[in-house]
């Protein structure tokens, strides 16, 4: 065996830094210059949920499946995103919706049963994390999952999912396609909204899985109850990010825009580390990921490299 290493698995943090459509930008100023003070002080004004960060249940729901009132950060134990972990491998289509069929394939890839992942920290590499840019192909057109990959986790009992997405969810179950209060169903780059195009490529009936009113004229409400009933019997809608409530209101917590040095883990084993901040009634928080593995194990690839802002140069 060799030496144990550590592997960042994080974006860098900037007042430049991609982030999700409607965030804010990052404020980062002074309080202390050297020049002035003979110190360097600052301060950072920022959405917690920026870059690589963690999400607690109180960030999308008021009320967890065992009825419980949804809990936020401080609640959940100190250990809830940090663990035993495998990097599982996805292979998807630009903009496809990972189910169980992509997630049994990367185990039997990576030489795990399923019923192993009980307790486990799963990370997924879907090569997202290479793209990481203020850009529509790493926000708009990503790959994600939703309520079928949701059930996954839960079935299989694993202890926290790690995504190298812009989020726990697909796009089209976001408030970027036609979702949530906040709903914004975003143009793409024909100009037509994402909803529209998302039709053109791949057909309604694929589409009416990110929409509760399409769906409901695709399969009619008998079909919709047996698909999203549970979520909409504790008060979520449904079709608005399914993987993040089923996950979160079973006490599986998230994290989204995994990135760093992940392609050297994929495919493997190893000790995954997250922390976030000790924050009494947080909803999520910026974190700093970390795998611990065997030097030998690492996959032969170059470092990752960041450009401006943090982004991932082409």
């Amino acid at each position: 065996m060799g030496k144990k290493v550590f592997v960042d698995l994080t974006h860098p943090f900037s007042a430049e830094i991609p982030r999700w459509p409607y965030f804010d930008k990052p404020e980062i100023t002074n309080a202390h210059t050297m020049a002035k003070g003979g110190v360097l002080t600052q301060k950072i004004t920022c959405t917690m949920h920026t870059g690589t960060h963690a999400d607690a249940p109180r960030h999308v729901m008021e009320i967890e499946f065992d009825g419980r009132r949804a809990r936020y950060t401080h609640e959940m134990p100190v250990d809830a995103y940090t663990g035993d972990a495998v990097c599982l491998p996805i292979e998807i289509e630009p903009w496809g919706l990972i189910g169980p069929e992509h997630l049994d394939a990367a185990c039997k890839k990576v030489g795990i049963d399923p019923s192993e992942l009980e307790g486990m920290v799963v990370c997924l590499d879907t090569g997202m994390h290479r793209k990481f840019d203020d850009s529509k192909e790493y926000y708009h057109y990503s790959c994600g999952t939703g309520v079928e990959a949701g059930r996954w986790f839960v079935k299989h009992k694993v202890k926290c999912v790690a995504m190298d997405m812009q989020a726990l969810d697909h796009p089209l179950h976001t408030a970027m396609g036609n979702n949530g209060m906040t709903r914004m169903n975003l143009l793409g780059a024909s100009g037509k909204p994402i909803t529209e195009e998302y039709i053109e490529k791949f057909g309604e009936e694929a589409y009416a899985e990110f929409d509760k009113e399409v769906y409901i004229k695709v399969h009619g409400q008998e079909a919709y109850d047996k698909k999203f009933g549970d979520l909409e019997a504790i008060g979520n809608w449904g079709t608005w990010e399914p993987c993040h409530k089923l996950m979160l209101g079973n006490g599986i917590v998230g994290v989204e825009n995994l990135g760093g040095d992940l392609g050297k883990v994929s495919g493997k084993r190893f000790r995954f580390y997250c922390f976030p901040l000790r924050w009494y009634l947080g909803d999520g928080c910026m974190v700093r990921c970390v795998a611990e593995i065997d030097e030998d194990d690492l996959n032969d690839v170059p470092d990752v490299e960041y450009g401006y802002g943090g982004s991932i140069p082409l």
